[in-house]
């Protein structure tokens, strides 16, 4: 059953009035938990509950009026804990794990608390136990950094950003959310640009979802609203000028036999073929001619490319690099989304295509034959800019702003460190 806009933003504006005519009881809760003396040890029964928020993963799209309805409510949370002074920082000089007993934890504690990671009646002890444990992995999760319940400079960061930041942090995504919820269609593909993140959304959920690789700050990923219309199996791969001024002509520099053993084969304008040891590397000459990959394995494209029409030339595949998608910050790309998996994803995209069926698709790519393939109902494509978005109560979800569009340096978490 499909439920409508007016029925997500009166709910959440419903929930929102709740929460500020209930707001004596909430901000009491968080001034309990910011006032309380330790309390609490190894051998404490704690409360079964790691959280007081909701489980963290979900097939919720990051877009939905349901993720609207949600990121107001969370707004309306965030309000009243910086109303009653947010949270206080915590010490980032230790590596705090489980089984550490340290007075760092305490202040660990407060604050993986007030956020509603850690349930309040876990106590104030200085025993990272495992209920501290899941509440550091629950904090982790939403803030899309690996999950390992080991406070590192990444989960400091994240951490010590002020509850007044987050909160305009939503606030500012809100404003995206609701330019595009609603609007992408039945089944979809989505690419978040600060979670490095796709999404394919089908009937309002999310059915495959894949860690990508985005642009670097000084070549990043652009917005984009297309639709996917063509596949090539095991591409060609063309250089774009940026590439070959930035990185190809410096590299021929160093090593004359680069495009050679990179498989990169060297066209002039007229469409003959140069031999790279003919050409004056020293100078910028280079960016007349058009640089082309052979396909195979270490084609920079690998297996796959997704297409889409797109005014600054980007498009989606799969790559070599697979070490990249392990990277906690994942933007090493010149614009284009790499992406992991892309077998499954280009299967789905392809589910009405006829003759391309997994297995076919599969035989293709081992073929190493170049060939295109016409979607036969082009499924549509977004790259959106959401750093902050809410899936349930209690589950905020934040990213690092990557490209500073937030307004905020504390949110550059990358940058600062």
């Amino acid at each position: 059953m499909r439920t409508s806009r007016r029925f997500f933003l009166s709910g959440a504006s419903a929930l929102a009035a709740t929460m500020v005519a209930g707001g004596a009881s909430a901000q009491d809760v968080i001034a309990d938990i910011l006032k309380s003396s330790g309390r609490g040890n190894w051998n404490d029964q704690f409360d079964a509950r790691a959280s007081e928020g909701g489980k963290v993963a979900s097939t919720l799209p990051i877009v939905s009026l349901q993720t609207v309805a949600y990121t107001e409510q969370a707004i309306a949370q965030y309000q009243n804990i910086v109303a009653q002074g947010g949270w206080e920082p915590v010490p980032d000089t230790k590596k705090l794990q489980l089984g550490v007993i340290d007075p760092d934890v305490v202040p660990l504690r407060r604050r993986l608390m007030v956020s509603g990671d850690l349930g309040q009646s876990a106590g104030l002890s200085e025993a990272f136990d495992s209920y501290v444990d899941a509440a550091v992995k629950r904090f982790q999760a939403r803030h899309g950094l690996p999950s390992d319940g080991t406070l590192g400079q990444y989960s400091y960061a994240a951490m010590n950003v002020s509850a007044q930041v987050r909160l305009g942090q939503l606030q500012t995504n809100l404003q995206r959310l609701n330019e595009r919820a609603g609007t992408l269609g039945n089944r979809y593909v989505l690419v978040d640009i600060p979670g490095a993140q796709v999404e394919a959304v089908e009937n309002d959920r999310v059915v495959l979802r894949h860690t990508a690789v985005v642009g670097k700050i000084d070549r990043q990923t652009p917005i984009v609203d297309s639709k996917i219309n063509e596949i090539i199996v095991n591409p060609y791969w063309n250089a774009p000028v940026s590439i070959v001024r930035k990185d190809i002509i410096p590299l021929m520099r160093k090593d004359p036999n680069y495009l050679k053993d990179s498989k990169i084969r060297l066209f002039a304008p007229d469409g003959s073929e140069v031999d790279p040891l003919t050409v004056d590397w020293s100078t910028d000459d280079a960016e007349k001619y058009r640089f082309r990959q052979d396909p195979g394995a270490g084609n920079a494209m690998a297996s796959v490319k997704i297409n889409f029409p797109s005014p600054d030339g980007v498009y989606m595949h799969d790559t070599p690099q697979q070490s990249l998608f392990g990277k906690m910050m994942r933007f090493d790309s010149s614009g284009c989304v790499r992406v992991q998996n892309v077998r499954d994803l280009v299967t789905w995209i392809l589910r009405d295509t006829p003759g391309w069926s997994r297995q076919h698709f599969e035989a293709a790519i081992k073929s190493g034959e170049n060939i295109p393939v016409q979607v036969t109902n082009p499924v549509p494509v977004f790259f959106l800019y959401i750093s902050a978005w809410s899936t349930g109560p209690g589950v905020v979800q934040f990213r690092d702003d990557i490209y500073g569009l937030d307004g905020a340096n504390e949110l550059q978490i990358t940058s600062a460190l």
